[in-house]
């Protein structure tokens, strides 16, 4: 660079024009030089780098270049050189040389931070991430190296030695603690949820508290992401599904069924004995013939043995509509296409109340998709509904606005009626 100087002497100019052409033309050289040499290494060495990475069969190298990783470390080339042509400006040669660190250390992190999160993509790839995650632990590795890259910048501005720095936030460590308070816990809430595999992305969770009901999508440091079923995304602190309580249907979708537990509720004033034009009726149907049969036949045997007086229907044993419905029930389910048969299956009376008497479905779907559950259990209680009448049994309803009209229609035409007679 002293050859620029003798030069501009040679030409006999003021030697102090001489001086602030001479800086102009090298911080134009040095301008110069960094351009061509940013040109290189991103418009000539990354394409080279791309283009071997995609002809590679290496299937993370993509998601390296969709990271931009080696593009975000080519920004260090430009401050290499100011920093090796530092010297040829002696007077501002330290800040100079103090700006190019800076910004060479920020460029690291930048780079670190990209590798880091390229870690966490490819690692993505594997299906024990979706049991095992490390964004938590990355995000935490993220900001201690973002801690000490500060410390770094700090120290090389202001000229002193980074482990001073370091033995001063000892002294801040209590306020560290209160403004990282929410990492620190969700980085100890991440520990446990991973350790005791008690989420993973994918799992369906319920957080009642949060409103959350859907899919998990992401796991990080501070927060659990949930997509819940209407698409929104409810975002949940890590801690909390540490010190609160939520319902994790991982166990549901990993067993193949998904249960149905509904009532179904009967109007007792329609629970009677079966006749015998209800009994020949019944013997007709597919699912109870062989029932009806064998039970009329133990009941006969019964009934004679002991002598009972059938006269009255209240002596001895005998069907009951209600009964022979649920054995109906019963049947119907176990050759149902959409009930898992190796799964818990029963038809069960509850405590009636003033809705009826409740008989309870107790089965599983052989499909945990929430479409496919819905349909099957739609199409199970829409033949239970339409089938009932058939057995003399009448589904509970409060009165509705219709039916208290039809009554007072009723009432008013038997009075007509009565008049009229009159």
């Amino acid at each position: 660079m002293q050859f620029i100087n003798n030069l501009l002497l040679d030409m006999e100019l003021d030697p102090r024009l001489v001086e602030y052409l001479s800086i102009i033309i090298k911080i134009l050289l040095i301008g110069l030089i960094c351009i061509v040499a940013n040109f290189i290494s991103k418009k000539i060495v990354i394409r080279i780098i791309t283009r071997i990475v995609t002809n590679s069969k290496v299937k993370w190298g993509k998601i390296i270049l969709e990271r931009q990783v080696f593009r975000k470390l080519s920004h260090i080339v430009p401050a290499i050189i100011i920093y090796s042509f530092s010297s040829i400006f002696p007077t501002y040669q330290s800040i100079i040389g103090k700006l190019a660190i800076t910004y060479i250390i920020i460029v690291g992190l930048v780079f670190i931070q990209s590798l880091l999160n390229a870690l966490n993509d490819i690692y993505q790839t594997f299906e024990i991430s979706k049991v095992k995650p490390i964004k938590g632990y990355i995000q935490v590795v993220n900001i201690i190296i973002m801690t000490l890259g500060f410390i770094l910048v700090i120290s090389n501005l202001i000229g002193e030695s980074p482990l001073i720095l370091l033995s001063g936030i000892g002294a801040l460590s209590a306020v560290l603690m209160l403004v990282f308070k929410d990492s620190l816990l969700g980085l100890v809430a991440g520990i446990q949820l991973t350790t005791n595999d008690m989420v993973r992305v994918g799992d369906w969770i319920e957080v009642p508290k949060y409103g959350a009901d859907g899919d998990i999508i992401d796991i990080s440091l501070n927060t659990v992401q949930v997509q819940n079923f209407d698409k929104t995304i409810t975002m949940i602190p890590s801690y909390a599904l540490i010190s609160d309580s939520f319902i994790n249907w991982r166990g549901m979708q990993s067993s193949g069924g998904r249960r149905i537990k509904r009532p179904l509720y009967i109007d007792t004033s329609s629970i009677t004995f079966c006749t015998e034009e209800m009994i020949e009726k019944f013997i007709k149907v597919h699912y109870l013939s062989d029932f009806i049969i064998q039970k009329e036949k133990e009941i006969t045997e019964y009934n004679a043995k002991n002598e009972i007086d059938r006269n009255n229907r209240v002596n001895g044993r005998a069907l009951t509509n209600i009964g022979v419905f649920r054995v109906y029930i019963s049947n119907y389910l176990k050759n149902h296409h959409g009930i898992n048969q190796n799964m818990s299956l029963m038809v069960r009376q509850l405590g009636h109340s003033e809705h009826g008497l409740p008989i309870e479905i107790y089965a599983f779907t052989n499909d945990v998709k929430w479409a496919v559950y819905e349909s099957v259990q739609s199409d199970i209680f829409d033949h239970l509904f339409a089938v009932a009448p058939e057995f003399g049994l009448r589904v509970f309803q409060n009165p509705s606005g219709a039916d208290l009209r039809n009554m007072v229609e009723e009432s008013s035409n038997k009075a007509l009626i009565g008049e009229r007679s009159y």
